[in-house]
């Protein structure tokens, strides 16, 4: 395998004639090939509030060596940490703005220096981390009765070959009752004041796609958000998939250290690409 990986930085994914930073994305190639390769999305955390994809590029390059395919790491708009009236951001534009980098995805060329597509847009692999975790979801799951803005078109929903979340936020109404100061300090500015979240619970969503596997992954160390969190998801899941149990896995006993000290370690690249390698070989027979 190559030690060298390619970088290409603030790659833009909307139509707009100006720069906007948290509408760009970067992209990892760990090497040339004339074979298109799957590509792996890494989507950042942060609570709906904080986190840049740059934070994440030595993250984005140990998996694209570790797994030997192009890596994409998206920016997108964020909730201010005091919001006023005129610069809200709230559920569901965040997810707005995956969604739409995900659009891009099908239909973009590559970058410029690179001969050919540089990444099969029909083999997606995503990958969410704590509030991204539920953006997927929102988009993946059946969240039109609540987000009908999330409905990715049939070509997205046929790429996305699997779905791996960790330390994940789905049911917010359990999440507050865990840690009652999440709701001043991140959910009111991000979702709005309401008495309950029972409508964004996406561990309550139907299933858009039977097609997509699912990994749910939890370290027992974390302390910011419980491991029920992931608990429900995945029995959620266990239930929408019926018959069809093996494209559903939950892994609390892989990932080690706190909510984003998981990713210090060789653990998550390696669970990662052992769930991608799981997937493929199934595809493919």
């Amino acid at each position: 395998m190559s030690l060298h990986v390619q970088v290409f930085t603030d790659i833009p994914y909307t139509s707009s004639s100006t720069r906007d930073a948290l509408r760009e994305f970067d992209l990892y190639l760990p090497q040339t090939t004339t074979v298109q390769l799957p590509l792996v999305c890494y989507i950042h955390g942060g609570a709906w509030r904080s986190g840049d994809k740059t934070n994440h590029s030595a993250l984005a390059q140990r998996l694209a060596l570790s797994l030997g395919f192009p890596v994409a790491v998206p920016n997108y708009r964020l909730t201010p940490a005091t919001p006023t009236p005129e610069s809200h951001f709230r559920h569901p534009k965040h997810a707005e703005d995956l969604l739409e980098f995900l659009e891009f995805l099908m239909t973009w060329a590559g970058p410029k220096d690179v001969v050919g597509r540089a990444f099969d847009p029909q083999t997606l692999f995503l990958l969410g981390h704590s509030c991204s975790a539920h953006m997927l979801a929102s988009i993946f799951l059946d969240s039109s009765a609540t987000s009908p803005t999330l409905t990715p078109s049939p070509s997205l929903l046929a790429s996305v070959k699997g779905i791996a979340v960790s330390e994940g936020i789905y049911n917010i109404d359990s999440l507050l009752l865990r840690f009652p100061k999440y709701r001043e300090w991140f959910i009111e500015n991000a979702f709005g004041k309401h008495e309950t979240y029972a409508q964004f619970d996406v561990s309550r969503y139907p299933l858009r796609s039977p097609a997509i596997f699912w990994l749910v992954l939890h370290s027992k160390e974390d302390t910011l958000v419980d491991e029920s969190q992931s608990e429900g998801m995945y029995r959620h899941l266990h239930n929408l998939y019926g018959e069809d149990k093996e494209c559903i896995s939950f892994n609390a006993d892989a990932l080690k250290g706190e909510h984003d000290g998981i990713f210090s370690g060789d653990e998550y690249p390696t669970v990662i690409g052992e769930f991608v390698s799981h997937v493929l070989g199934i595809i493919h027979g």
